[in-house]
């Protein structure tokens, strides 16, 4: 099968020694229906065999980058970024899977209601708990007050609201996501979610569980439009 050489949407993964999980995450994009993309992949100076899980792929859709020393999620999105061409970036994390059709919904989604940006609703690997459970149904407005709406891994939206807001702010070495969905507000872009399960996450060993105390020092900081302070 040919591909456009300027795809639709571009998909940013970053991994980190995530050998255990990253060939089935690969797989779920590159099985998606929708089959116009790049998946991008910044290895972040992983020390286990996550590089050799990676070149058992041959997809000439996958582009591989690797930094020298570990950047962190933040940096090495928006190298990512920075070497996209699709007119959509969409998220995928290293540990989580993303249901099959999920490009081919939420593109249609945004284009139909005339959006810029959404996200989905995901279900744990570890149980059948979906996310977010009830509090998907409190208006955002108030959610915002007190916890992320948004699953990172599921954001899709248009590259140029991405581009317009300087990319993911390097200030902020966790809660980068919450960071950018207040910097999108400040410009009047509608976040929307869709009521949809579309994505599995990783709820046992992903990067939030291991670093609460951060991810709330991070997010109140967001959340006050305050730089965070780094030891």
């Amino acid at each position: 099968m040919s591909y456009n050489n300027t795809p639709e949407i571009s998909v940013l993964l970053s991994t980190h020694n995530n050998e255990n999980s990253i060939n089935n995450s690969i797989k779920s994009i590159i099985n998606q229906s929708f089959e116009d993309f790049e998946l991008l992949i910044m290895n972040d100076a992983s020390d286990d065999t996550t590089l050799k899980e990676l070149k058992k792929f041959d997809d000439k859709r996958i582009k591989i980058f690797n930094n020298r020393s570990n950047l962190g999620l933040t940096k090495s999105l928006n190298l990512l970024l920075a070497k996209s061409s699709g007119k959509y970036i969409a998220r995928q994390d290293a540990d989580d899977i993303s249901l099959k059709d999920r490009f081919k919904i939420q593109k249609k989604y945004i284009k139909k209601n005339n959006l810029k940006f959404c996200s989905a609703r995901a279900r744990s690997m570890h149980s059948n708990k979906k996310i977010p459970g009830v509090s998907f149904y409190i208006p955002e407005k108030v959610l915002f007050k007190y916890k992320n709406p948004y699953i990172h891994g599921t954001l899709f939206m248009e590259k140029k609201i991405l581009e317009e807001v300087g990319g993911y702010d390097e200030n902020f070495y966790f809660a980068q996501d919450f960071k950018l969905y207040c910097d999108l507000i400040k410009k009047n872009i509608k976040l929307a979610r869709i009521n949809k399960i579309l994505y599995l996450i990783n709820t046992k060993d992903n990067i939030s569980n291991k670093n609460k105390d951060e991810q709330k020092y991070y997010f109140e900081c967001a959340k006050n439009n305050i730089l965070p302070k780094v030891n």
